[in-house]
């Protein structure tokens, strides 16, 4: 079983940073896909940003250069720095992973994912 720690939400006004981490079950595996999604009321789930085993990443265009996701050195913890806030962020932010795929990590859908936090709120004000 894997298990999703989210944590790092909060309040912040409009120009601020947060960092979200996400910390899965220590075990290891041969490949995963780990992505942040968010939803606000009244919008379709997105796909904010994934990262693979090797570090390679993906962002939607809505937060390309001002969100960045790393992962720590043990692969089991993965990072979303955001910088530049904007109110159109504030959402629901979900950790999800995915174990066993095909293609690459940036081509999963959110249904591919198995594996899901229970969510961090993010808020931004004007």
């Amino acid at each position: 079983q894997v298990q999703l720690v989210e944590s790092g939400g909060g309040s912040v006004q409009t120009g601020g940073s947060l960092r979200l981490s996400c910390t899965a079950s220590g075990n290891t595996y041969s490949s995963f896909c780990m992505g942040w999604f968010r939803q606000a009321p009244g919008k379709e789930r997105e796909r904010v940003a994934v990262i693979d085993l090797d570090g390679a990443t993906g962002y939607a265009d809505s937060v390309k250069g001002r969100f960045t996701i790393s992962q720590a050195g043990t692969k089991n913890t993965v990072y979303l720095q955001m910088n530049s806030l904007k109110p159109e962020d504030t959402a629901m932010y979900y950790c999800a992973a995915v174990f066993s795929y095909r293609g690459g990590c940036a081509s999963q859908k959110s249904g591919d994912f198995r594996h899901w936090g229970q969510g961090t709120q993010v808020t931004v004000s004007a």
